[in-house]
Formats: structure tokens, C-alpha cells, sequence
């Protein structure tokens, strides 16, 4: 493809860029008031199978971040974004037009591959570009998204199922992709040059895979990544049930949904102030406890109602452990990578790869116990929380703190 002669300006670069990325979590969080509504036209055999909707849009990311960004490093970033988008307007086509369970988790698999490459290769993208403080403030701009999207998200799903129905929501997520696409082709040069591309080779994922396994630091963080990001997944899948089913939020599903989601976004401000003081290790062991001894005292409410204890608790309880959520997030993928410098661009696809399928058995264990209450996320995030710290404290052990 032709290179244009126009790049665009910096503020259009971070609009754009925050647009593509947002492909994961408008994915995610816009068919949250769906999920009933789809579990039974699709005659899902439980109630608890609707869960598989946003599953295995995960596991299809993960799938996707493996080859998405060494794909780029060798054949350019533009042909890999634009056969990302590709795959995921066809995951959306096909369940928007399903008739049958088995084709819409095929297209959410895809829908997952596909969106992995928009979401990955930008950030390489962005690096090819820009470095030090200046990517620094590019990014800082784009993950900003990740607080707005899912506040909002949920609401534009719950207008689109109001005014026409659910099918509808993949067409608006197959337009978005569209819309992100062509801006993309029409505006953004290619950012990798020929000479600098290296050849795609399996040899280099496998050398790269010992790598991984072979650091305590990068696979220890990995893990433990794995294990918040399972109970991260779980509340994602059984946001729905708690919120409507257990508390009859009805309508006002989107506005909770938008609150919780708002401390995790409060939890990226506070820590980007505090990590250059404090370290990022202190500060994923402050998150890791806080989430520890919040579900222990929320347990005993929890048991005294019998698994539904009143909704301010509750949310006050989700909030206080989606902004440690926040935090650990930021500060795991940071210490994964700290020993993976050389091989950034292969060790970051298989960190987020790694974790993604740590993770989904996890989220389907702890979302499969919903019945009725909150009891499967109190236990869910306490007992993850206590391996996470058990991890750490393995990983740690003879590494200088800081």
C-alpha cells in the first residue's frame, strides 16, 4: 500500500489509535445487557452458559495476541490491522446472523482474533513513532479510553437491544471496526519500514517461550496476572446476573456497571502518581492485600444474608477491589516484562497470551458457581488474591525490591 504524504497530526494519531483500541472493550462490555436475551433465544442448556459469550471473546484474543504482533514485525503493521479487522467483521456477521449457540461462540472466537491485532500492533505502532516521554504521553491519552468504554458501553448496548434488538449490537460493533479501518487506510502511513522487518519464524517463538518460562520474574508476574485477570473475567461474565437477576437493577444496569468501572479508571491516576515513589511492587502488594481483607470482612455480610448481602455493600465492595484490580493490572505487566527488554515486541504477545489462558479456566470456575448471589465473586477474588500473593512471594525471593 501506498505510504501517504499527510500523516496526520498528533491529535488525530491519539484519537485514532484510541479508537481502534477501544475495539476490545466495546466488545466486551456492550453485550453485558445481552446476555440473558441471547442465552435464551439461542436455548442455552443453563443460564450460566450465556457466561461462554464473553469468554470466548477472550479466548480468541488470546489466540490473535500470539501472531498479531510478530506478524507485524515482519509483514508491516497495516496488512496485519487490516486482516484483523477483517476477521472480526466476519465473527460479527456470523453472530448477528446465528441461529444456533455453536455459531455465535465461533463468532466471538473470532471477533477476539480479530481484535487482537487492532489492540496489539497499535501499540507497536505507537512505538515506532514515538519513545521515552513522548510515548509515554500518547499512550497516557489512549488508555484513557479504558475508563470512558465501559462506562459507557453497556448503556449503548441496552439502547441498541431497546430500540431494535440484540442481533444488532454486532452490527454496531462491525460498523465501528469499519468506520476504525478505513479512517486507518486512509489516513495513517505504514510505520515500519522493509528493512527493519524480520523474518516471521516459529524457531523465535519457541526460543522466546523458554525465555518466558526460564525467568522467575516473567513467569511468576505472568501468573499472577493470569489469576486476577480470571477473577477480573469472571465479574465481566457475571456482571449481568449480580446486577439484574440478584439486584433487579433493571435500566439502571449500565449507571452501576459505569460506577464500578469508574475505580478502576481512578486506580490508573492514583497509581501512575504514586509508582515512581513507591515502586511497583509495593504497590501491587498494598492492591493484593486490600482485595484480601476487603473479601474477608465483605464475607461476613455476605454469609449473614446468605450470598445476597444489601447493594451498597456490594458495591461499595466491588468498587474498593476493581480499583486494586486497576492497579495490579498496571503494575504485573510492567514486572513481567521488566527481563524480556530484548525481546519486547514477542515477549509482550506472549505475556498477554499466557495470562489470557491462565486465566479463562479460572473465570469459568468461579462463573459457573453463580446462584443467585455474590458469593461465587467474593470467594472468587479472596482465594485468587491469596495464590496471587503466594506467587509473588515465590517470584520474589533473592529479587531486590524496588
Amino acid at each position: 500500500m501506498k505510504t501517504q504524504t499527510n500523516p496526520p497530526s498528533r491529535t488525530e494519531f491519539i484519537v485514532l489509535i484510541a479508537f481502534m483500541v477501544s475495539i476490545v472493550a466495546m466488545s466486551t462490555d456492550i453485550m453485558l445487557p445481552a446476555l440473558a436475551d441471547i442465552g435464551a433465544e439461542l436455548s442455552v442448556s443453563e443460564a450460566n452458559d450465556a457466561q461462554f459469550i464473553i469468554t470466548a471473546l477472550f479466548l480468541g484474543f488470546g489466540l490473535g495476541m500470539l501472531f498479531a504482533g510478530p506478524l507485524s514485525d515482519s509483514f508491516g503493521r497495516r496488512p496485519i490491522i487490516f486482516l484483523g479487522y477483517a476477521v472480526f467483521i466476519l465473527g460479527c456477521v456470523l453472530s448477528a446472523v446465528t441461529r444456533t449457540w455453536e455459531l455465535m461462540i465461533l463468532g466471538r472466537v473470532l471477533q477476539g482474533i480479530g481484535a487482537a491485532a487492532p489492540r496489539v500492533v497499535t501499540v507497536a505502532l505507537v512505538r515506532d513513532g514515538y519513545a521515552g516521554r513522548g510515548m509515554a504521553y500518547i499512550m497516557s491519552f489512549i488508555m484513557a479510553v479504558f475508563v470512558l468504554v465501559p462506562m459507557i458501553a453497556p448503556a449503548i448496548g441496552q439502547l441498541i437491544i431497546a430500540m431494535s434488538g440484540w442481533r444488532e449490537t454486532f452490527v454496531f460493533l462491525g460498523a465501528i471496526a469499519l468506520i476504525a479501518a478505513i479512517w486507518f487506510a486512509i489516513r495513517q502511513p505504514e510505520t515500519l519500514c522493509t528493512e527493519l522487518r524480520r523474518p516471521f519464524s516459529f524457531a523465535s517463538f519457541y526460543d522466546g517461550t523458554k525465555q518466558v518460562l526460564a525467568s522467575r520474574i516473567a513467569f511468576g508476574y505472568t501468573l499472577a496476572i493470569g489469576m486476577i485477570f480470571g477473577a477480573f473475567i469472571a465479574y465481566l461474565s457475571t456482571a449481568q446476573q449480580v446486577f439484574v437477576e440478584a439486584y433487579d437493577a433493571g435500566t439502571l444496569f449500565p449507571l452501576y456497571f459505569a460506577i464500578a468501572a469508574f475505580s478502576m479508571g481512578f486506580a490508573s491516576l492514583i497509581n501512575a502518581g504514586m509508582v515512581m515513589r513507591v515502586g511497583m511492587r509495593l504497590l501491587s502488594w498494598w492492591a493484593a492485600l486490600l482485595i484480601i481483607v476487603s473479601s474477608l470482612i465483605f464475607l461476613i455480610p455476605t454469609y449473614a444474608s446468605e450470598g445476597l448481602p444489601s447493594f451498597t455493600l456490594f458495591i461499595l465492595w466491588l468498587m474498593s477491589v476493581l480499583f486494586c484490580v486497576g492497579a495490579l493490572f498496571a503494575n504485573l505487566n510492567a514486572l513481567a516484562m521488566e527481563p524480556l527488554g530484548h525481546i519486547a515486541g514477542l515477549g509482550a504477545a506472549l505475556v498477554g497470551a499466557a495470562s489470557n489462558f491462565i486465566a479463562l479456566p479460572l473465570a469459568y470456575i468461579i462463573g459457573r458457581a453463580f446462584s443467585g448471589g455474590v458469593t461465587h465473586l467474593v470467594f472468587g477474588f479472596l482465594l485468587l488474591s491469596v495464590a496471587l500473593v503466594a506467587v509473588i512471594l515465590w517470584t520474589e525471593r533473592g529479587v531486590p525490591k524496588s
